[in-house]
């Protein structure tokens, strides 16, 4: 493969990393004061459960200055409480409130049910075409991405 083609094949993840965020966070925006960093937290917190801020900013590729702010935000809202870790107290883990949950799995569901209303406006061949494609895309990035982690 060309360098050229690596560099089409990454301006289009791109685009639709763009796209999907902008499309997803719309229906959510109406419906909860969270930011999509908020739920890409709590999302991890949900996966992973108690975190510490290290490992949210790890696993989610942001500085940790900007995990403080959005879980301070998430914990104004009542979605995450900081817990002290009991073998080392200089570490602060993030555990999701059970509200945290119940509104996580609430805006997930306002998310999808978006998703779907879209995605059904597409013909049959197309929603065919871009299920086997949606589908080689994940499992290509979830090996590609997860080297090195």
């Amino acid at each position: 493969m060309m360098e050229s083609d690596v560099e089409v094949v990454a301006e289009n993840l791109m685009s639709i990393y763009s796209q999907l965020c902008k499309t997803l966070s719309k229906p959510m925006r109406t419906k909860t004061s969270v930011t999509p960093g908020g739920l890409f937290v709590m999302g991890a917190l949900k996966r992973n459960g108690i975190m510490s801020m290290t490992d949210i900013g790890r696993k989610l590729s942001i500085p940790k200055p900007h995990v403080t702010v959005v879980v301070d935000k998430l914990i104004d809202e009542g979605y995450v409480v900081r817990k002290s870790d009991p073998n080392d107290r200089r570490i602060v883990n993030i555990e999701l409130t059970e509200n945290g949950l119940k509104n996580f799995e609430e805006m997930k569901q306002v998310i999808s049910e978006s998703l779907k209303c879209k995605l059904l406006t597409i013909s049959e061949k197309e929603l065919k075409v871009l299920f086997v494609s949606s589908q080689n895309i994940k499992d290509i990035l979830i090996s590609v991405l997860s080297k090195g982690e």
